[in-house]
């Protein structure tokens, strides 16, 4: 076995060879991916019984090192025999390919373009039961219960209040109770059923605990661990009722006619509409016209709570044509998916978040991004870090010439904006809400004054609170956005000034009161709140700042007699919870939702009259070059939350800086002075788009070592880069999870070809991880950060 790196660009012999001949060449050694952090593919020998059995894109069984077996990819096959002993492909898994000839194109594309690994990419790819040896034999999932020791609600309490002194498993019993939705009508239990249990995974996922606070759990007698028979299959085709899509105005006729005839000559084009404009609607009918020409469509979108609202208005008219697919669900329901779209009767549209750009496509014509600027479409943890846009394009152009692309929004990011400005890509606007609606009307409120005058309630300004009780009072609802979870940001000894860090990271520790503990919002470690400071024993500890959890504590004191909604990480984490919240805010169950910038962009709710955007400052002071752009872009976009149906809806904008020109950009909707603004600015400084980032960073526990490699690796690329190499510098977090970070910041201004650059920063890599002194040293990039 040999690990072999293939040339950039070089598409193996088999891609081009159809499949009937292939099974004539029989070729003899394949060379696989394999689900490691490793570079490139390592060649086997195909033993002759299974020469025409193995196709590229087949999972295979392989031996790695004196005991391992692995489930690897076939990348290619070829007749050149190695100058080694190849050991033999053991077992074919699949009588089709599971990875089709673009994705593995794909793959290689993003192993070159994001320097990462193409195991690494293989496994952020193919969902876990897919690529493990140990859920092909076994077939089976871990799943929780409650013990029969608990057969009353007071022994549930009893339960809870065992767990006081131990807040991570208190965490975890609060969430089974959430997840199971086991009430006081549920006892008492007289058998033990599917209907109050979850998988391990999900409990895991959504309370941001360990298996060893579950096991204790169990020991303790109050949860019961026990496996469940899984079987992944393609899933079933059932029938289900469908809808026409709703007709397109005047205006969206002609935005759909622009966008047809500027992909006749363009790959991609760039939407640009307003909030409320109906570019959903224009999106259906694409689809549609895309379905009756038999082909495929992707339709990415950035955040998981958008795929529920976004899921439903499409199967009512796709019905079960449509699939979804993110992270969020279950190893074995993704596989289910994965499967269908190997199968002869795959779902036509798939609707999913980054991780769906992975799917196996075989017709595929168009690919819809929606908010197509919002950062979470960029995986920056962990490998493979990429860009799911950037990706979805590739994956078009891979596929075949004439798949399409479209990406919409309302705020269209610097980079897309620039390549429609230049003509690579096709720009189409449309800047009227649907049924001629106006845009909200923006009000600045300067809380820096009132707070002087001392006339704020909290977080609240008077005018921002007389808004909301006339909503209110008329049975309308609001959003309030905090673009931060958590109690308070800031715990501090008012005697001392003393403040916990956590001490795994760099990071100050955020007030939870839903757990009731300190939590460091890098690593997730939780810690007990002290009644003293540990430094000078006082007892005056106090909070600054404020996050969702407090906004919504205080909402709640202001507003006793209405129904408040908190959205954000801390209450969403499981795959069921958005809908919850969504489902219950769109049929009016609750008046005010409170949420971070999940409840920014993309959401369609008829109640919506007011928006309060209670921070502004804080979403523009980030010390990083997007934060202006970032900033505007989630005050456009949730101030376009109000106002969809009815009368004019109202914005609050509250702002310590009310000369701010990004502050009035926002309240005027001036789009494109805002991006000629920032563009300038970018252009000044040699940012993106003008440039290309990478930043390099170097990890370990020792921060000398730590130091001495990222100080020698700046030290080789600077003598041997023709452009700017930045730092070493110790970045914001410069500890997480007790290994210190150095960054390395390279704008590629283009002075050499990219196939070049990134050769020379393989090699610099190579060179320093072959020092002894740095062979535990973690090194990656991150492309386009």
């Amino acid at each position: 076995m040999r690990h072999t790196v293939p040339t950039v660009g070089l598409v193996p012999y088999s891609f081009f060879c159809p499949k009937e001949f292939r099974y004539l060449c029989t070729m003899r050694y394949a060379d696989i991916i394999l689900p490691l952090p490793l570079e490139g593919t390592f060649t086997y020998s195909i033993p002759s019984p299974l020469r025409e059995k193995v196709e590229c894109g087949m999972r295979v069984i392989v031996p790695v090192g004196k005991t391992k077996r692995y489930i690897g990819i076939v990348a290619a096959m070829h007749d050149t025999e190695p100058a080694f002993t190849c050991r033999n492909i053991e077992q074919v898994l699949d009588s089709v390919p599971f990875v089709l000839p673009q994705q593995l194109e794909l793959w290689q594309w993003m192993a070159d373009y994001y320097l990462c690994p193409l195991g690494d990419i293989y496994k952020a790819a193919l969902p876990g039961s897919l690529r493990s040896l140990e859920r092909l034999r076994q077939k089976t999932e871990r799943w929780v219960r409650l013990s029969d020791n608990i057969r009353e609600e007071s022994d549930l309490h009893a339960a809870l209040d065992a767990q006081r002194r131990a807040p991570l498993r208190k965490r975890l019993l609060e969430a089974f109770i959430h997840l199971t939705d086991i009430g006081s009508d549920t006892f008492p239990l007289q058998k033990q059923s599917d209907t109050y249990t979850v998988s391990v995974d999900v409990l895991l996922n959504d309370a941001n605990a360990t298996t060893t606070a579950l096991n204790n759990l169990v020991k303790q007698g109050i949860l019961v661990i026990y496996e469940k028979a899984v079987k992944a299959q393609a899933p079933l085709i059932e029938h289900m009722p469908t809808q026409s899509p709703h007709p397109l105005t005047s205006t969206q006729q002609e935005t759909l006619k622009q966008i047809r005839h500027l992909h006749g000559t363009k790959r991609v084009v760039l939407l640009r509409g307003v909030t409320s404009s109906g570019k959903t609607e224009i999106y259906i009918h694409l689809i549609e016209e895309t379905l009756r020409r038999g082909g495929q469509v992707l339709y990415l979108l950035p955040e998981i709570a958008l795929t529920v609202q976004m899921t439903d208005r499409l199967r009512s008219i796709f019905g079960n044509r449509l699939g979804v697919y993110h992270s969020r669900y279950s190893d074995t329901e993704r596989e289910n998916i994965w499967r269908r779209q190997c199968s002869e009767h795959p779902y036509d549209v798939i609707i999913g978040a980054r991780s769906a750009v992975f799917l196996p496509f075989r017709h595929l014509q168009l690919v819809i991004i929606d908010e197509e600027h919002d950062a979470n479409l960029h995986q920056s943890e962990p490998s493979p870090r990429y860009h799911a846009r950037s990706v979805a394009i590739m994956l078009a152009q891979f596929t075949d010439p004439s798949v399409k692309v479209l990406l919409g929004s309302a705020t269209p990011c610097a980079e897309s904006y620039r390549n429609a400005q230049q003509g690579k890509y096709g720009y189409v606007q449309l800047l009227k809400r649907h049924l001629d609606l106006p845009l909200p009307r923006t009000v600045i409120v300067d809380i820096k004054d009132l707070s002087r005058r001392k006339m704020m309630r909290g977080m609240f300004s008077p005018v921002l609170l007389e808004a909301m009780h006339a909503a209110l009072a008329k049975g309308r609802q609001v959003i309030v956005f905090r673009n931060h979870r958590g109690y308070a940001p800031v715990f501090e000894c008012n005697d001392c000034g003393w403040t916990p860090h956590c001490t795994q990271c760099d990071t100050t520790l955020t007030l939870h009161r839903r757990t009731n503990s300190l939590t460091c919002h890098t690593c997730g470690r939780l810690y007990t709140i002290p009644a003293v400071c540990p430094v000078c024993k006082g007892t005056h500890i106090r909070t600054r700042g404020y996050g969702t959890e407090k906004v919504e504590d205080t909402l709640t004191t202001l507003f006793p007699q209405t129904k408040i909604l908190r959205m954000d990480l801390d209450n969403t984490r499981t795959r069921h919870a958005h809908e919850r919240l969504i489902e219950q805010f769109s049929r009016g169950e609750a008046q005010i939702l409170v949420g971070t910038q999940m409840v920014t962009k993309g959401f369609d709710f008829d109640g919506v009259d007011i928006v309060a955007i209670v921070d502004a400052d804080a979403m523009l002071n980030i010390p990083d070059f997007r934060a202006a752009e970032q900033g505007f872009a989630m005050m456009l976009q949730v101030s376009g939350r109000s106002g969809r149906r009815r009368e004019q809806g109202q914005v609050f904008l509250q702002t310590k800086d009310t000369g701010s020109k990004v502050i009035r950009q926002v309240v005027d909707n001036d789009y494109e002075g805002f991006m000629n603004d920032l563009l300038e600015e970018r252009r000044a400084f040699a940012y993106p788009p003008f440039t290309h980032l990478i930043y390099i960073y170097i990890r370990h526990r020792d921060e000398r070592l730590a130091e001495e490699a990222s100080a020698m690796m700046a030290s080789m690329l600077s003598r041997q880069l023709p452009m700017p190499v930045l730092g070493p510098d110790k970045p914001s977090t410069g500890r997480v999870r007790q290994e210190h970070i150095r960054k390395i910041v390279i704008k590629d201004n283009g002075a050499i070809p990219r196939t070049q650059l990134r050769q020379l920063l393989r090699q610099a890599r190579t060179e320093l991880l072959n020092d002894a002194r740095f062979k535990n040293v973690y090194l990656y990039f991150e492309v386009d950060p």
